[in-house]
């Protein structure tokens, strides 16, 4: 089972190690940050986060409940109260050897048990490069659904690279998670 936790600066030495390359910084954080990731740039990053009195964005470390060891990152920002709709961005499983083992759900799953029942949102989105399948099976397995396409939104040396919009609802978290909503007896 994964938890999510604040990530903090502790964690930092762990994400550097992990984001090795231009390419994957690319894919990871888009534009935020430039290779190499620094302690500086994750400092600005992290300022404000995790303020369920002022949310705006939240930024966590995925835990194995039962090991503790730290196994990968993610984060929900963009979040309008207005709109109750926030976007999941800098998914990433942390050792390459992790991955394929359903960490990428336990992840996903648990930042919208947040969103839609802690922060009461109706809608979360997400986007995803066409050519990360494992990525996007992943979220479709989490109850996403494709909403749209950009094409050739980021040249990477001599490529571009399409991106995939994708969407949940609160309505369709329920149906895909109904004991969570059920009223207690």
């Amino acid at each position: 089972m994964i938890t999510l936790e604040p990530f903090t600066p502790t964690d930092f030495a762990q994400l550097i190690e992990w984001v090795d390359s231009e390419r994957l910084m690319k894919e990871w954080s888009g534009s935020m940050f430039s290779f190499p990731l620094t302690e500086a740039g994750l400092r600005w990053y992290i300022e404000g986060s995790n303020d369920f009195a002022d949310p705006s964005v939240f930024i966590y470390k995925a835990v194995d409940a039962k090991t503790g060891l730290t196994l990968g990152h993610i984060s929900l920002g963009g979040i309008s109260e207005r709109d109750r709709a926030g976007r999941i961005t800098r998914v990433l499983v942390g050792h390459t050897t992790e991955r394929r083992r359903g960490i990428c759900q336990g992840m996903v799953k648990a930042l919208l048990r947040i969103a839609f029942e802690q922060l009461h949102l109706h809608r979360v989105s997400l986007g995803v490069y066409d050519f990360n399948h494992a990525a996007i099976n992943c979220y479709l397995k989490c109850g996403f659904v494709e909403e749209g396409r950009m094409r050739d939104v980021v040249r990477h040396d001599d490529s571009y690279w399409t991106l995939i919009e994708m969407g949940i609802l609160e309505d369709e978290w329920r149906v895909l998670h109904p004991k969570a909503h059920a009223p207690a007896e």
